[in-house]
């Protein structure tokens, strides 16, 4: 619940400053392009401190309207961005589906959605995909390294992110801190959430396991293996920069 509380903070905290910000913005905009008349108005009050006509009042309002277009820009940038990229993405991981462990994980795992996919890869892959209807992709190269126990704890664990949508909220919270990155607080946020979502994914595993043994031990597999000498990096929710936390 602790974890669950915190949560929730850190999300409200960069979803309030990202509405107040673009709510800002978006009137300020509203006001410059068609005229209309705001009373309150935090980039009309920053330029009201300087005297117009002076050398200040065009270097603010220069400044500011830069800030402003830079903002908008990179919010409509990075969201055609992520668009194109997941395309792209989704079309190479259903490319590389391995239909027949595919069906054999559904029907094991009783998965009434066949929400899982299975990839044809080397790497050691666990991650959750899609905001809409997000679904569970794992790599051959995983499967064969773990213990039917442990397979089904990463299963819980990306279940969990899963239902959670965080892929969805982690893109979201990513978006405000890099468009609203003069606010140290987004990306405080968005680096908190992170570790915060795997805590309470491994949690969930745990519940669901009744045990930690079998989401510790894959997660020392998953340690070992991808960082000896010749190891490609793991790219996943399961494994990532919070994995010192988890331990």
């Amino acid at each position: 619940m602790r974890w669950k509380q915190k949560s929730f903070l850190v999300i409200g905290l960069s979803l309030l400053i990202a509405i107040l910000v673009w709510s800002q913005i978006g009137m300020y905009l509203v006001h410059i392009l068609f005229g209309v008349s705001i009373q309150v108005n935090f980039f009309k009050f920053c330029i009201s401190l300087f005297r117009e006509g002076s050398f200040y009042y065009f270097l603010i309002i220069i400044l500011l309207n830069t800030l402003i277009i830079y903002t908008v820009l990179i919010t409509l940038i990075r969201i055609g961005q992520q668009y194109f990229l997941y395309s792209r993405f989704r079309k190479k991981i259903f490319a590389l589906r391995n239909i027949e462990i595919t069906g054999s994980l559904i029907r094991a795992f009783q998965r009434q959605n066949q929400d899982i996919i299975v990839i044809n890869h080397e790497q050691l892959l666990a991650f959750t995909m899609g905001f809409r209807r997000p679904c569970i992709v794992l790599s051959t190269g995983l499967i064969e390294i773990l213990e039917d126990h442990e397979l089904e704890a990463v299963v819980e664990h990306e279940t969990f992110h899963q239902q959670n949508y965080d892929s969805l909220k982690i893109f979201t919270l990513q978006l405000i801190s890099q468009s609203l990155w003069f606010i140290p607080l987004t990306k405080w946020s968005y680096r908190n959430y992170k570790i915060i979502s795997e805590l309470l994914a491994d949690e969930y595993a745990i519940q669901k396991m009744g045990s930690e043994l079998g989401l510790g031990s894959a997660l020392l597999k998953l340690i070992k293996n991808c960082f000896h000498a010749n190891a490609t990096p793991v790219l996943a929710h399961f494994s990532d920069e919070s994995v010192n936390y988890r331990l």
